[in-house]
């Protein structure tokens, strides 16, 4: 692969471009505040809401010197209601500074997405806005008790992969600004605690798993996820549940044959589906539903990883009783990974449930995060190694090898997957088999991009194709454009490329 052709020179450019388009910031707050998921009145205004920790009329006032009067005349600012579900209309949550949205439908600051494209804006240099991303997800912290999923009223219940301690490494690394370390260091911590107490701490495993909260269908999925005959995701997983036999859990738990409903655990299980990121997959049994009764690899490794950040932090502020305090939490961690997560048999690390006390065998690339985390003894890294044909294709890493219609398994293949899969390769010295990735991966977004012209979420990586016509049938069937992380991983792994090759 020849890293400075005119296809890669010519992607780079579209990404360069593309970042300003992505960017929200008080000047166009309309089109932040613009949301194609949710039921708008037509003509009517769109509600802005201000935390309850802010002076309303001070943030108004802000506004005011910042956006086009005749845009303030198309959004309303309100304050929050001290409950989510007290929200009557669902809008945009206010934040102070800049921030890039995915594209497409996700048109709102994302709790995961926006560590990859925080790594693409450090590639190209846009240091005040990857400043920026950062101090979002901590204002966030702060004023709405988490990272959340996004930042709309119907997110407040629920968070993301928790990606926020990396992202703040990440620029002190670059800055190494002491005193705003020192001053952030409060929110980042109540961050890690949101996981380690129930209801997302799993006490029988000392492990933690995704559980949002919140009650009944997820209000964006129940208006915007339709299909051609107008069906929602909940009528088409109804019709599922009427039609096939279920043997990965008790469907009882969830659906009601006899009314033919979904029950209150269903939607619960479906918001937690979405808090990990992964939405929807089979992972955890058809849809994910499942999945308040699992302790997941992803989620613990990423937890494990911001223990060993916070014992990084506490390294350089000097408090070395602290940082023993948290290399102690992430080395219990660790121990319970090997023996919950860790499956010898097979050679993956496998998802735990802890109420039937198994893992589920379902093969899936997360089994890499604990490479990319440093977790894993060489004897684990080379059994994964060799499994590794198990998930790759000829455009990069599969999400797992089942085709359910889901978008988050087979043959779909995303960039955070591709980012930890390949990282984790080259921490362990398995050097030939990341470049192998990563060209796989970049040669599809080089080939499809010259096919369409941009960039998008997520990709076909048995045919290496972006278009995804009739493939997916739950949750949403677009493949949207932008995109976010698919742009900070094409420009991660072109650097690794370079990197490598020059050595």
């Amino acid at each position: 692969m020849d890293l400075t052709s005119p296809a890669i020179t010519a992607v780079k450019t579209y990404i360069q471009d593309h970042w300003g388009k992505l960017t929200r910031s008080h000047t166009d707050l309309v089109a932040a505040a613009y949301d194609e998921k949710v039921a708008h009145e037509q003509n009517g205004t769109w509600p802005v809401y201000i935390s309850g920790q802010e002076d309303i009329e001070q943030v108004t006032e802000t506004l005011k010197q910042s956006v086009p009067k005749a845009d303030l005349e198309q959004i309303t600012i309100q304050p929050l209601p001290l409950e989510a579900d007290q929200c009557t209309s669902h809008g945009l949550l206010y934040l102070p500074g800049d921030y890039v949205v995915p594209g497409g439908r996700f048109n709102e600051l994302y709790g995961w997405d926006a560590y990859f494209i925080m790594v693409g804006l450090m590639h190209d240099q846009r240091y005040t806005l990857a400043k920026s991303m950062v101090d979002q997800l901590l204002y966030q912290v702060k004023h709405y008790g988490t990272v959340l999923n996004a930042n709309r009223t119907y997110y407040l219940n629920r968070s993301q992969p928790p990606l926020l301690s990396r992202m703040v490494l990440r620029w002190f690394d670059h800055a190494q600004d002491l005193d705003w370390l020192k001053q952030i260091l409060p929110e980042l911590e109540s961050y890690y605690y949101y996981w380690m107490v129930p209801p997302h701490l799993n006490q029988s495993t000392g492990l933690s798993h995704y559980f949002a909260a919140g009650e009944g269908p997820a209000p964006e999925v129940l208006y915007s996820e339709r299909d051609d005959q107008g069906r929602t995701h909940f009528d088409r997983i109804k019709d599922f549940y009427r039609t096939h036999e279920v043997t990965d859990y008790d469907v009882s738990w969830y659906y009601d044959p006899d009314t033919d409903q979904l029950n209150e655990l269903f939607y619960r299980g479906d918001r937690s589906m979405r808090e990990s990121g992964l939405d929807p997959t089979n992972r955890f049994g058809p849809f994910s539903i499942d999945v308040v009764h699992y302790a997941p690899v992803c989620l613990n490794v990423l937890l494990y990883q911001m223990e060993k950040d916070l014992a990084h932090i506490y390294q350089q502020l000097g408090h070395a009783d602290m940082v023993d305090r948290w290399c102690d939490k992430a080395a219990y961690r660790k121990t319970l990974i090997n023996r919950y997560l860790w499956d010898e048999e097979s050679g993956f690390y496998l998802d735990y449930n802890f109420r039937e006390s198994c893992r589920r065998p379902y093969d899936y690339a997360t089994t890499f995060y604990p490479l990319w985390a440093g977790l894993a003894s060489p004897h684990q890294a080379q059994r994964l190694v060799e499994n590794l044909p198990k998930l790759e294709a000829p455009g990069g890493l599969r999400t797992s090898n089942f085709v359910s219609g889901n978008q988050w398994d087979a043959p779909f293949g995303w960039a955070p997957l591709q980012y930890f899969g390949i990282k984790g390769l080259l921490h362990y010295g398995h050097k030939p088999e990341a470049l192998r990735l990563a060209e796989k991966f970049v040669t599809l977004l080089v080939n499809d991009f010259d096919r369409c012209g941009v960039l998008l979420e997520k990709y076909d990586v048995d045919r290496c194709s972006g278009d995804l016509t009739g493939q997916i049938k739950f949750g949403y069937s677009t493949n949207e454009v932008g995109f976010g992380w698919t742009n900070g991983v094409f420009l991660e792994l072109i650097g690794i490329l370079e990197q490598e090759r020059g050595k």
